[in-house]
């Protein structure tokens, strides 16, 4: 697999993670239209823009360590701020995020994680099999 190849494999598998995901916790379908992420994730405004802030400051390890350190898996929105954190950190471009040591490999395992820690680690595992 070449380079392109195995980062459109990545970011596939990133989509379908978070769309599976946020289907499962939030009961929401992608062709449902939201007027923004904010919405998408049923997040406050100033939750959102705290994550956002930090990935955009490249703190995206301190926020990722701070909301795994909060996650209260029975809690929708304690997992919808990590699934934001991973969508919006996956849109971000590779070189952005090699300068603030973080990769596309690392939103997936960190859904891969997040997946695990919430009891859906069978569903991800039938995503990768496919």
């Amino acid at each position: 697999m070449n380079f392109e190849n195995e980062k459109d494999f990545i970011m596939r598998q990133i989509h379908e993670i978070i769309k599976l995901l946020i289907h499962l916790i939030l009961g929401k379908n992608e062709s449902q239209a939201e007027p923004s992420l904010a919405a998408k994730y049923n997040l406050s405004d100033s939750k959102y823009d705290q994550i956002k802030a930090m990935v955009d400051c490249g703190e995206i390890n301190e926020a990722e360590n701070l909301l795994f350190e909060k996650l209260d898996r029975t809690d929708q929105a304690s997992v919808a701020e990590l699934l934001f954190l991973y969508e919006y950190t996956s849109q971000q471009s590779s070189e952005f995020l090699e300068q603030h040591n973080y990769s596309k490999e690392e939103v997936l395992e960190g859904l891969q994680m997040l997946a695990a820690k919430i009891g859906f680690q069978h569903m991800i595992d039938l995503l990768n099999e496919s």
